[in-house]
């Protein structure tokens, strides 16, 4: 279990309902106008940022009754650089996934597309490494996380930034593992959203992302959004920020880590995943329409009201539970994915939802179908435990139940999770030093090592040290060096990326095959490595 809030609490909502203390304190009441709300919101906002001083940046997106009461941009594009505003834009990553669905909900409307038809019906090359579900697997699959496919698999095929077009990202699907049974268990998959969007493209006769940009982006007059975050100008960008140690990843300073979006995020060949950058100007015509399940200002309709409802119709159960209680008044009965947006209950009403991560963002979306009304959240920064306090914070202003004091909560969260990362990593360098020799000179570990799905990962001699090199992935080469026996850990050059142990197995005095997985418990899941199937060539 990763020891603080990562990028998957933001893609799995309901994990905001970690352990918290009751805090009776700050109770308000429910605000009877848009202006009202739109105060405590802001003022909200501004005490959540005041407990996080080191998050440069939040731009929050409100609206009621179908009309934005909210577009505000709060703190600095970068450390020490100007001021965001309602128009700077930030990336979304996953919250575009409610779009992709929304594309396919077009083509439903318009007879090229059902959502309980083959895949094959449209890709007919598409197939997978458990051979018998090939004929089987629907669009509605693809876009409910229940495949059987393990948390964040194939993801290195574009995580970090990757230069594989989307052609070989499909023709990789075929070889990465299948772990679980069909339709049975919820396991986040970026890669079948991938999938998802080349349906959209085979059914429409054009790239998805001038789909959704002429058929969603165009009618809705979100003329700030981009699909995808290649075309963000950085002048007009909140610039990602995160720490990168030392000691790992996640912990010390915070610093910019990008001077751009795309420098660490450039899911072009991904974009029906995570592809889009916004802002709350924009992003406030989404949740509008959302609310009014599909129905445009002008009375005319995005998508029919049957797929809307089709679209928070739950398909797979993620967790449940007793439901709330005095110290957990969020923990849902029952949280669910539906299609391309996460649907639980909470505090006794019905929320949707849907969360983001990038490096150095994230963000999330709540609509409460009730209250008619819906909020985005967008930060550049990686501090999950504020998002935490956002997300319930303004849920609970909007509900008129903010008995529980989210910000304070979340703080006392987070001095816990860094206590035991920071000790994890001690943990990790004493095991090295501990550690026996590797069986074998290093040089015996050189040579290229294919992975059936991603390709090729080559180890060589440099100067006095080895190095490892993916070979679809720039940024993931570095130094790799004895760790425990056979068992050889990365220190990548570039340290915002995740370093790998790699254990090798030695048959007759040579190594043959290896496996890989994260150093850090912290790793973000799309940092699949412990997917790979290693031998040498």
């Amino acid at each position: 279990m990763p020891i603080r809030l990562t990028r998957r609490a933001a893609l799995v909502s309901s994990v905001a309902g970690a352990a918290a203390l009751p805090s009776r304190g700050w109770a308000q009441a429910p605000a009877n106008d848009s202006a009202a709300l739109a105060d405590q919101v802001d003022a909200f906002v501004k005490r959540a940022m005041a407990a996080f001083p080191d998050q440069p940046a939040v731009s929050v997106a409100l609206v009621r009754g179908g009309q934005p009461v909210l577009t505000r941009g709060y703190g600095v594009r970068a450390i020490g650089g100007a001021a965001v505003d309602e128009h700077t834009l930030f990336a979304i990553a996953s919250n575009t996934k409610a779009v992709t669905c929304a594309a396919l909900a077009i083509l439903i409307d318009e007879g090229k597309v059902k959502w309980d038809e083959p895949v094959r019906t449209y890709l007919p090359g598409f197939s997978l490494s458990k051979p018998e579900l090939n004929d089987m697997v629907t669009v509605r699959d693809l876009v409910s996380h229940r495949i059987g496919f393990g948390l964040g698999a194939g993801d290195l095929l574009f995580w970090p930034n990757s230069d594989r077009t989307r052609a070989e990202i499909m023709a990789a699907i075929p070889h990465v593992p299948i772990e679980d049974s069909f339709r049975t268990t919820y396991h986040y998959c970026n890669l079948m959203f991938v999938a998802a969007g080349e349906v959209v493209a085979a059914a429409s006769g054009m790239p998805w992302e001038q789909f959704v940009q002429t058929r969603i982006l165009d009618r809705l007059g979100m003329t700030e959004t981009l699909p995808l975050m290649t075309a963000a100008d950085p002048a007009k960008s909140a610039l990602p920020h995160g720490r990168i140690g030392p000691p790992l990843r996640y912990q010390g300073e915070m610093q910019t880590i990008g001077r751009s979006i795309q420098e660490v995020w450039n899911w072009s060949s991904a974009g029906a995943a995570g592809g889009f950058v916004t802002n709350p100007v924009d992003w406030a015509k989404w949740i509008a329409v959302q609310l009014a399940r599909g129905r445009l200002p002008d009375g005319t309709r995005l998508y029919s009201e049957a797929r809307a409802n089709e679209m928070w119709r739950p398909n797979i159960l993620i967790s449940s539970s007793a439901g709330p209680t005095a110290e957990l008044p969020n923990r849902a009965i029952a949280s669910t994915y539906a299609t391309g947006w996460q649907v639980q209950d909470y505090r006794g009403e019905r929320m949707i939802t849907h969360g983001g991560g990038a490096p150095g963002f994230i963000s999330g979306t709540v609509l409460i179908p009730g209250r008619d009304a819906g909020f985005s959240y967008f930060t550049n920064a990686e501090e999950g435990f504020l998002t935490r306090a956002l997300r319930s914070g303004v849920t609970d202003i909007i509900m008129g139940k903010a008995d529980f004091d989210w910000v304070a909560d979340s703080v006392r969260l987070k001095t816990e999770g860094d206590a035991k990362s920071i000790e994890a990593a001690a943990e990790i360098d004493a095991k090295q030093a501990a550690g026996a020799p590797p069986s074998l000179p290093l040089g015996a570990y050189r040579g290229t090592w294919r992975d059936p799905w991603y390709g090729d990962i080559v180890i060589e001699a440099r100067d006095v040290v080895l190095w490892l090199t993916f070979s679809r992935t720039p940024s993931l080469n570095g130094p790799l060096e004895p760790y425990d026996g056979d068992t050889l850990r990365t220190r990548f050059t570039d340290r915002r990326e995740e370093d790998a142990f790699v254990t090798f197995k030695v048959e007759n005095g040579a190594p043959v095959s290896a496996t890989m997985k994260a150093v850090s418990p912290d790793a973000d899941f799309s940092y699949d490595y412990q997917d790979l199937r290693l031998t040498k060539v």
